[in-house]
């Protein structure tokens, strides 16, 4: 079987030897970076292209920015599936996400909680199409990580636990507007079941760990980055943005945060847990 280009790469940088001490350090330093670089792929593709359009895109064209985005991140995710950066069972997952995340948006911008300000012919109600690829990038990003790095876990909890909180989590987001919010609970039903956990990662020939809940942190903070460039670049406003863009609040990042324990469940469908050989 063929690999892609980037299992080229990997194979090459496997076999490389930079010695001992500060160089392997460096070295590890390096290809982590370029490995969580090539696993944002999607999502680093799609963020430039909403700056790309938010200061180039010329206000008469013929073709909605939005809709010309929803048209651009279609063709990088047939793009990615042609060059055999993702596989047709992660594209499947991310599927899930796109309908997950286009639901959500349908709710969420009926209450109020974020406008589309632009024009689109591609949309449902008040949803630009293009807004479920900003979803599928999580997905795309943990799937692809996921394999890159050859995830494995310790005290891994039972599944069916981590698919009941997903989904609780997945309810708190609608029925919060009409009933009480029961999100430290939900913080707190996280943090009992991966108390313990660890996710052991591949950088180069040896698996190494972190707590799995310190890896759940990171990525939403990284993503709340990524939603502060989508909002500046107009993508969507929260209220308050109306009349000048201003840093989405903090607090997002405790939705982002609990958004991530939904996407690992959905992608760990398709990415089996398995135990360090």
């Amino acid at each position: 079987m063929r690999h892609s280009r980037f299992e080229a790469v990997r194979l090459r940088l496997e076999r490389f030897d930079p010695g001992t001490g500060w160089r392997l350090w460096l070295y590890e330093f390096l290809l982590f970076g370029f490995k969580q670089a090539w696993a944002c792929l999607f999502g680093g593709l799609l963020l430039a292209l909403l700056l790309a359009t938010h200061f180039f895109y010329p206000d008469n064209a013929a073709l909605h920015r939005y809709d010309f985005l929803t048209l651009s991140t279609i063709a990088i995710q047939a793009a990615m599936l042609a060059f055999r950066l993702e596989t047709w069972a992660e594209a499947k997952v991310i599927l899930i996400f796109h309908v997950v995340g286009t639901v959500m948006e349908l709710f969420k911008t009926a209450a109020g909680s974020w406008i589309y300000p632009e024009a689109s012919v591609l949309h449902i109600g008040a949803v630009p199409l293009f807004s479920g690829f900003m979803y599928a990038a999580v997905g795309s990003y943990i799937a692809r990580v996921w394999r890159i790095f050859d995830f494995r876990y310790t005290d891994y909890p039972a599944r069916w636990t981590t698919w009941v909180l997903a989904a609780a989590i997945y309810i708190n987001f609608f029925a919060h507007h009409w009933l009480p919010d029961i999100r430290l609970v939900l913080f707190a039903a996280t943090i009992v079941l991966f108390w313990r956990t660890r996710v052991h990662f591949r950088n180069w020939r040896e698996h190494r760990w972190m707590p799995l809940l310190l890896g759940f942190l990171l990525v939403a903070l990284f993503i709340w980055g990524a939603e502060n460039i989508g909002t500046f670049a107009q993508a969507w406003t929260y209220p308050g943005q109306e009349d000048g863009w201003q840093m989405v609040s903090l607090a997002k990042l405790g939705s982002w945060f609990l958004l991530m324990l939904i996407s690992f469940v959905l992608v760990e469908l398709v990415s089996p847990v398995r135990a360090p050989d």
